[in-house]
């Protein structure tokens, strides 16, 4: 919220906490009507085009397509992070476990 005020503008605890809660009672309500269709249609994930769906049908109309073009550069984003760490682990073995191993080796943990 302090991204978009001046500087010098302060934002009331009272008004943070109703923005959080307006915000959590939208992600509620879109996910919900998801969900319903999900379950009419007898799948169990809801995915981003669902979501979309949902909010066209609530009435959000004006926010769909720049959502539509956010989640299309996400996947395609997420598309070419996964080739390019396929094409690592191909040529330089990473990843696979040592041979005459049985179990894959550990990750390490990022802290």
């Amino acid at each position: 919220m302090k991204n978009i005020l001046p500087e010098n503008a302060k934002i009331a605890k009272d008004s943070k906490e109703c923005v959080q809660e307006s915000t959590s009672e939208f992600i509620s309500f879109v996910t919900s009507e998801a969900s319903d269709k999900c379950m009419q249609e007898k799948r169990k994930t809801i995915n981003g085009d669902d979501l979309l769906w949902a909010m066209s049908t609530l009435g959000f109309d004006k926010y769909v397509e720049p959502l539509k073009v956010y989640l299309a550069k996400y996947r395609e984003a997420i598309r070419l992070e996964k080739g390019g760490k396929d094409l690592k682990t191909k040529k330089s073995g990473a990843g696979r476990p040592p041979a005459g191993s049985k179990a894959p080796p550990a990750k390490k943990r990022k802290t």
